[in-house]
């Protein structure tokens, strides 16, 4: 009983000791020996101790036998997978990968169907004028040490247009130039010199102030007008003078293509707007029914055009098919105009006020007045002159400039009713043009000393030049914060 007792200490310390061996431990392979002749005299205590030893490392042993089995488990049941058993679970995962490629091409599918959805429904909502997107409340006022001034030209800036692409600006100014420049870098790609009065023949440009311009919807053909009664037209892309358009008797003050196309729109101090065609150059017609100098002209895609009348105190929409126009009346002297969309226009004038006019109305649906503010003595002031506006088509977002150095800009509310100042932007001098970028990321303002129809007020501090204005946007989130505070 004592030797079978003895072979079965003397097993399991073999086992212990490779164990704790392994581990670092201080037990000696040797021990065995020394404990056959130890345990005839104290037998009970050895083997409590040994006893205690080897429970321990069985449960060592024992933590890793579930994960033996497990692993024994795996490699039994890949052995045990019958051939169509494997083409089974194959043939299910093939199935399961496929239906969630399904749901997932679903999904896009989905998508997609919404994002064409909500494109068509703005399309109609533009074609018949009533898009509105309220963009308005995301933009934020930019640094001003963010806002580049572009200087080339001599004399105050009178006019500027964005290429489509957004790439490159055209501006002109009282200096009779025409300059190109680089909105990446700022520079200018090309010039087109003013020539002296009594060199028309021979100089190809312009001598007279320029007035005003026009690009193309595909950015082909470039337009400029003068006080000469002038009308030239350019290839955008060379600066290339290509034709030379008479007709008019006095200053071309507004020109517009018609998007989609080359027909030109052309209004003047002569009080008569004139249409021609830019790839036949030829002339179409003659409009008449202002009865003052026409200021400003804008048009869209519909075959018709907008014209401020001055101090005929009323603004005009030409349909052109139809040979009628829309009266509409409104404040004093109206000297700038732009189309929001085909239905919505704002409007500004030497009474300081803005406003905002439906085509269905004959009064304006929206008034700021003093939009700028009061200038002169005490006792003697008057509203700052709104000298030009803007609008981010299809949007509920527009832009005013006078001469209070500011460029203020505005949120429509919906419907295009009431009008809330957004923010100001700093910029001396008489804002004579103002144009935003298609997507909206910059404002473009061409300032210079005095007011691009005449020299009775001169501003020395400012600056005649291009002022590109950055427009950032708030986050969703920020926006709503902003929102719940100010509700609160």
């Amino acid at each position: 009983m004592k030797n079978r007792r003895r072979l079965h200490v003397e097993i399991n310390h073999k086992k212990q000791a490779s164990a704790v061996l392994s581990k670092g431990d201080k037990l000696s392979r040797s021990k065995p020996k020394a404990d056959n002749d130890s345990a005839k005299a104290r037998p009970k205590k050895l083997n409590r101790r040994l006893n205690e030893e080897i429970s321990s490392e069985s449960e060592n042993e024992n933590d890793g036998a579930p994960s033996r089995k497990r692993k024994e488990n795996e490699v039994e049941e890949e052995i045990e997978e019958t051939p169509q058993e494997k083409k089974l679970r194959l043939a299910k995962l093939y199935l399961e990968q496929l239906r969630e490629e399904e749901e997932k091409k679903a999904e896009e599918e989905d998508f997609e169907s919404d994002l064409v959805a909500g494109r068509l429904r703005e399309d109609v909502l533009e074609q018949k004028g009533k898009l509105q997107r309220q963009i308005g409340s995301e933009f934020i006022a930019p640094d001003p040490i963010e806002i580049r001034l572009l200087r080339g030209h001599k004399l105050s800036v009178t006019c500027l247009v964005i290429t489509p692409d957004e790439k490159h600006i055209f501006s002109a100014s009282k200096d009779c130039s025409i300059i190109k420049w680089d909105v990446e870098s700022g520079k200018k790609v090309h010039k087109i010199s003013g020539g002296r009065k009594g060199t028309e023949e021979r100089h190809v440009g312009h001598t007279a102030h320029v007035l005003c311009m026009a690009i193309s919807s595909d950015g082909k053909y470039l337009s400029t007008g003068d006080m000469n009664k002038l009308i030239m037209v350019w290839e955008a892309a060379t600066c290339k003078h290509l034709y030379k358009f008479t007709g008019h008797k006095d200053a071309v003050s507004g020109l517009a293509f018609r998007r989609g196309t080359h027909d030109l729109y052309s209004a003047s101090h002569d009080r008569s707007v004139k249409v021609w065609n830019v790839d036949e150059n030829a002339y179409v017609e003659t409009l008449f029914g202002h009865q003052d100098v026409i200021t400003a002209l804008d048009c869209l895609g519909r075959e018709r055009c907008v014209t401020a009348g001055g101090r005929d105190r009323t603004l005009r929409i030409w349909k052109i098919a139809e040979e009628t126009q829309l009266v509409f009346h409104g404040h004093d002297s109206i000297d700038c105009v732009q189309l929001i969309n085909e239905e919505h226009m704002v409007s500004g004038g030497d009474d300081g006020s803005l406003c905002v006019w439906s085509v269905g109305k004959k009064k304006p649906v929206s008034i700021v007045k003093r939009a700028h503010g009061l200038h002169g003595n005490t006792g003697l002031e008057e509203p700052c002159w709104v000298s030009s506006v803007a609008a981010l088509h299809n949007s509920d977002t527009l832009a005013s400039g006078s001469h209070n150095a500011a460029v203020q800009l505005w949120k429509c509310g919906r419907g295009f009713r009431g009008l809330e100042p957004l923010f100001s932007v700093p910029v001396p001098g008489f804002v004579n043009s103002l144009k935003f970028s298609t997507s909206g990321k910059f404002l473009v303002a061409g300032v210079g000393q005095e007011h691009r129809l005449g020299r009775w007020c001169r501003i020395k501090d400012a600056k005649n030049g291009l002022y590109i204005i950055p427009l950032k946007r708030q986050s969703k989130e920020a926006e709503a914060q902003q929102q719940h505070t100010h509700t609160l």
